[in-house]
Protein backbone atom coordinates (compact mmCIF):
# COMPACT_ATOMS: atom_id res chain seq x y z
CA UNK A 1 0.00 0.00 0.00
CA UNK A 2 1.15 3.94 -0.64
CA UNK A 3 2.04 5.39 2.00
CA UNK A 4 1.27 8.90 3.27
CA UNK A 5 4.70 10.18 4.98
CA UNK A 6 4.59 13.12 7.20
CA UNK A 7 8.19 14.87 7.54
CA UNK A 8 9.24 17.92 9.69
CA UNK A 9 12.57 19.14 9.40
CA UNK A 10 13.85 20.51 12.49
CA UNK A 11 10.25 22.17 13.01
CA UNK A 12 9.48 24.81 14.58
CA UNK A 13 7.23 22.19 17.60
CA UNK A 14 7.51 18.84 18.15
CA UNK A 15 5.84 17.63 21.28
CA UNK A 16 3.03 15.44 23.15
CA UNK A 17 0.05 16.53 24.83
CA UNK A 18 -3.80 15.26 25.48
CA UNK A 19 -7.14 16.22 24.97
CA UNK A 20 -9.40 15.28 27.77
CA UNK A 21 -9.63 14.98 31.34
CA UNK A 22 -7.12 12.31 33.87
CA UNK A 23 -8.67 9.13 33.30
CA UNK A 24 -10.18 9.90 29.84
CA UNK A 25 -6.94 11.67 28.28
CA UNK A 26 -5.88 11.02 24.87
CA UNK A 27 -2.32 11.51 23.64
CA UNK A 28 -1.00 13.09 20.73
CA UNK A 29 2.32 14.00 19.24
CA UNK A 30 1.97 17.02 17.29
CA UNK A 31 4.59 18.44 14.62
CA UNK A 32 3.93 22.06 13.29
CA UNK A 33 5.67 24.23 10.83
CA UNK A 34 5.29 26.78 8.56
CA UNK A 35 1.07 26.27 8.42
CA UNK A 36 1.05 22.55 8.57
CA UNK A 37 0.26 20.67 11.78
CA UNK A 38 0.03 16.71 12.19
CA UNK A 39 -1.00 15.17 14.83
CA UNK A 40 -1.30 11.10 15.88
CA UNK A 41 -3.12 9.48 18.53
CA UNK A 42 -0.77 7.40 20.79
CA UNK A 43 -1.00 5.46 24.20
CA UNK A 44 0.43 6.99 27.71
CA UNK A 45 2.59 3.80 27.67
CA UNK A 46 3.80 4.87 24.40
CA UNK A 47 4.63 8.34 25.12
CA UNK A 48 6.43 7.29 28.94
CA UNK A 49 8.51 4.43 26.64
CA UNK A 50 9.78 6.99 23.65
CA UNK A 51 10.64 9.95 26.18
CA UNK A 52 12.99 7.08 27.93
CA UNK A 53 14.45 5.75 25.00
CA UNK A 54 14.72 9.48 23.61
CA UNK A 55 16.85 9.99 26.95
CA UNK A 56 18.87 7.10 27.25
CA UNK A 57 19.83 7.70 23.38
CA UNK A 58 20.76 11.34 24.14
CA UNK A 59 22.79 9.95 26.86
CA UNK A 60 24.43 7.56 24.81
CA UNK A 61 25.36 9.79 21.67
CA UNK A 62 26.64 12.72 24.67
CA UNK A 63 28.75 9.91 26.20
CA UNK A 64 30.04 8.63 22.88
CA UNK A 65 30.80 11.94 21.03
CA UNK A 66 32.13 14.02 24.77
CA UNK A 67 29.95 16.86 24.58
CA UNK A 68 27.35 17.95 27.64
CA UNK A 69 23.51 17.45 26.63
CA UNK A 70 21.90 20.75 26.87
CA UNK A 71 19.57 21.40 30.04
CA UNK A 72 15.93 21.73 29.26
CA UNK A 73 15.27 25.53 28.56
CA UNK A 74 11.44 26.60 29.76
CA UNK A 75 9.99 23.36 28.10
CA UNK A 76 6.92 24.40 25.73
CA UNK A 77 3.79 24.06 27.78
CA UNK A 78 1.24 25.32 25.75
CA UNK A 79 -2.26 23.04 24.45
CA UNK A 80 -1.51 21.72 21.21
CA UNK A 81 -1.94 23.72 18.05
CA UNK A 82 -5.68 23.57 16.26
CA UNK A 83 -6.75 21.68 14.44
CA UNK A 84 -6.62 18.34 16.34
CA UNK A 85 -6.81 16.33 13.45
CA UNK A 86 -5.70 12.62 13.54
CA UNK A 87 -3.75 11.62 10.66
CA UNK A 88 -3.13 7.68 12.97
CA UNK A 89 -3.51 5.91 15.89
CA UNK A 90 0.53 4.76 16.18
CA UNK A 91 1.30 1.05 16.04
CA UNK A 92 4.98 1.11 15.91
CA UNK A 93 7.87 3.62 16.81
CA UNK A 94 11.45 4.07 15.80
CA UNK A 95 14.57 6.22 16.99
CA UNK A 96 17.70 6.76 15.44
CA UNK A 97 20.66 9.34 15.25
CA UNK A 98 21.76 10.24 12.29
CA UNK A 99 25.44 11.03 12.77
CA UNK A 100 26.16 13.22 9.61
CA UNK A 101 23.99 15.81 10.97
CA UNK A 102 23.73 15.27 14.61
CA UNK A 103 19.81 15.11 14.50
CA UNK A 104 17.76 12.86 15.58
CA UNK A 105 15.13 10.40 14.42
CA UNK A 106 11.88 9.83 15.51
CA UNK A 107 8.96 7.64 13.73
CA UNK A 108 5.66 7.17 14.67
CA UNK A 109 3.85 4.61 12.60
CA UNK A 110 0.68 3.39 11.63
CA UNK A 111 -0.33 0.21 12.11
CA UNK A 112 0.89 -2.00 9.07
CA UNK A 113 -0.79 -4.80 7.41
CA UNK A 114 2.06 -7.77 9.05
CA UNK A 115 4.98 -7.16 11.17
CA UNK A 116 6.90 -7.54 8.42
CA UNK A 117 5.85 -5.07 6.67
CA UNK A 118 6.32 -2.76 9.49
CA UNK A 119 9.53 -3.48 10.05
CA UNK A 120 10.74 -3.40 6.26
CA UNK A 121 8.99 0.11 6.79
CA UNK A 122 10.30 1.76 9.95
CA UNK A 123 12.92 4.51 9.46
CA UNK A 124 13.24 3.47 5.88
CA UNK A 125 12.53 5.51 2.61
CA UNK A 126 9.98 3.21 1.37
CA UNK A 127 6.92 4.19 -0.98
CA UNK A 128 4.77 1.31 0.28
CA UNK A 129 4.22 0.66 3.54
CA UNK A 130 2.16 1.98 6.63
CA UNK A 131 1.94 5.97 7.19
CA UNK A 132 4.16 7.52 9.12
CA UNK A 133 5.31 10.55 10.98
CA UNK A 134 8.83 11.53 10.92
CA UNK A 135 10.70 14.08 12.52
CA UNK A 136 14.43 15.34 12.91
CA UNK A 137 15.21 17.14 15.89
CA UNK A 138 18.12 19.04 17.37
CA UNK A 139 19.50 17.89 20.73
CA UNK A 140 18.12 20.76 22.45
CA UNK A 141 14.84 20.01 21.17
CA UNK A 142 15.16 16.52 22.36
CA UNK A 143 15.81 17.42 25.42
CA UNK A 144 12.92 19.55 25.84
CA UNK A 145 10.50 17.30 24.38
CA UNK A 146 11.56 14.70 27.00
CA UNK A 147 10.58 17.27 29.79
CA UNK A 148 7.21 18.20 28.38
CA UNK A 149 6.49 14.48 27.98
CA UNK A 150 7.19 14.16 31.65
CA UNK A 151 5.15 16.81 33.10
CA UNK A 152 2.61 15.41 30.91
CA UNK A 153 2.37 11.97 31.92
CA UNK A 154 2.98 13.54 35.56
CA UNK A 155 -0.32 15.46 35.34
CA UNK A 156 -2.47 12.16 34.76
CA UNK A 157 -3.88 10.27 37.74
CA UNK A 158 -1.68 9.31 40.66
CA UNK A 159 -0.47 5.57 41.01
CA UNK A 160 -2.30 3.46 43.55
CA UNK A 161 0.48 2.36 46.39
CA UNK A 162 -0.19 -1.51 46.38
CA UNK A 163 -1.08 -1.77 42.12
CA UNK A 164 0.50 0.59 40.66
CA UNK A 165 -3.13 1.36 39.09
CA UNK A 166 -4.26 5.02 38.40
CA UNK A 167 -6.81 5.76 41.19
CA UNK A 168 -9.11 8.42 40.31
CA UNK A 169 -11.43 10.39 42.43
CA UNK A 170 -14.01 7.97 42.85
CA UNK A 171 -11.09 5.66 44.43
CA UNK A 172 -9.89 2.51 43.32
CA UNK A 173 -10.90 -1.63 43.71
CA UNK A 174 -7.21 -2.14 44.80
CA UNK A 175 -6.59 -6.48 44.12
CA UNK A 176 -3.70 -6.08 46.39
CA UNK A 177 -4.63 -5.20 49.20
CA UNK A 178 -4.35 -8.09 51.49
CA UNK A 179 -5.50 -10.14 48.95
CA UNK A 180 -8.70 -9.24 49.23
CA UNK A 181 -10.90 -6.26 46.90
CA UNK A 182 -11.36 -3.29 48.65
CA UNK A 183 -12.12 0.60 48.12
CA UNK A 184 -9.19 2.70 47.94
CA UNK A 185 -9.57 6.62 47.49
CA UNK A 186 -6.94 9.66 47.04
CA UNK A 187 -6.48 10.87 50.15
CA UNK A 188 -7.26 8.30 52.28
CA UNK A 189 -3.83 6.73 53.31
CA UNK A 190 -4.28 3.56 52.41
Amino acid sequence: MSRQFFFFDQPRRFVVGTVGQPGERVFYLQAADDGRIVSVALEKSQVSVLAERLEQLLAEVASRSGFELPEAVSPDTDPLESPIDEEFRVAAMGLAYDTDSGLILVEAQAPAESPEAAEASLLEDTEEGPDALRVRLAHQAAVDFVERARRVIAAGRPPCPLCNEPLDSSGHVCPRSNGYRRQVRLGSGD
